[in-house]
């Protein structure tokens, strides 16, 4: 569907959402920023600094810690994949548009503080009713913006806009035309990444299933963004159908005690399993 039509439909469409929109805001849950340090360092060999700068992903709604959260899965994945020691920091504000992130986080990256900038914004900028052409250019300076701020050499990634038509959070008709605004809006970043040298967009490919939405609907849960970068983070148990000569062996109980103690000091979730022959294990 061409660009322009997603727009007359989107517009056309909007006073039957409106009074959606304004409920699903007053019922959403209200979830606190993740814990713990906004900076850290993973993996060993030469040094690569990243930032993670953006909205309510970046400052972890949804997860326990913020190395749990976006930044600090996205910071372990590129570790692995490069053989570098990865200095990563994290900059989010939950709400922020693309303008609220070039006045409000921007002024505190330092110029040449990065080697790549992982940006996640869009929507919010879909959920205030953003004029295309303002959000134009509302990314075009925040895109600017970092390019300036960047080492010599240094890559920004543009995340693509998740598929807000799979949100739990809104219902219908409200669900169908944030999934065609965001559409809208990851084609003008596209078009703006294409258009600047040191500019990547990335098509957001992974969509979560409704059970790996955080309780509000609206932020994938820490299993869900593990999966988007390719770590789970999950310690599983198999245990046998007869539970009788499992709880038998004195052991068990201590060892059962330890993995959930041991999970709940760390950033692994345990997931159980019951099964009845060898062949399932």
């Amino acid at each position: 569907m061409p660009m322009w039509w997603k727009r007359a439909l989107f517009w056309s469409l909007m006073p039957l959402a409106a009074p959606q929109g304004l409920l699903a805001r007053r019922r959403a849950p209200r979830f606190p920023a993740a814990a713990g340090p906004a900076e850290g360092r993973v993996g060993a060999g030469p040094g690569l600094r990243l930032l993670a700068i953006g909205d309510s992903i970046i400052e972890g709604v949804g997860c326990r810690t913020l190395e749990e959260a976006f930044a600090g899965q996205f910071a372990r994945h590129l570790a692995q994949a490069t053989g570098c020691e990865v200095h990563w920091r994290a900059l989010g504000r939950t709400g922020a548009c693309a303008a609220g992130i070039r006045e409000g986080l921007l002024p505190a990256v330092e110029p040449g503080a990065f080697d790549l900038a992982v940006v996640s914004v869009g929507v919010n900028d879909v959920s205030s009713l953003k004029r295309s052409a303002r959000f134009r250019a509302d990314l075009a300076a925040l895109l600017d913006g970092l390019l300036g701020r960047a080492a010599p050499g240094g890559l920004v990634v543009l995340c693509g806009l998740p598929r807000m038509e799979t949100f739990p959070l809104l219902p219908q008709p409200l669900r169908f035309l944030a999934g065609l605004r965001a559409q809208t809006f990851d084609a003008i970043g596209a078009e703006l990444a294409r258009a600047r040298a040191g500019v990547h967009h990335e098509p957001t490919a992974y969509v979560p299933a409704p059970h790996e939405f955080a309780p509000d609907g609206y932020h994938p849960n820490a299993a869900a963004r593990s999966l988007a970068t390719h770590r789970s983070n999950i310690i599983g148990l198999v245990f046998p159908r007869v539970f009788t000569m499992m709880f038998s062996d004195p052991w068990a109980s201590v060892l059962i005690k330890g993995c959930i103690e041991g999970s709940e000091r760390t950033d692994f979730s345990l997931v159980h399993m019951l099964v009845s022959t060898d062949d399932q294990v």
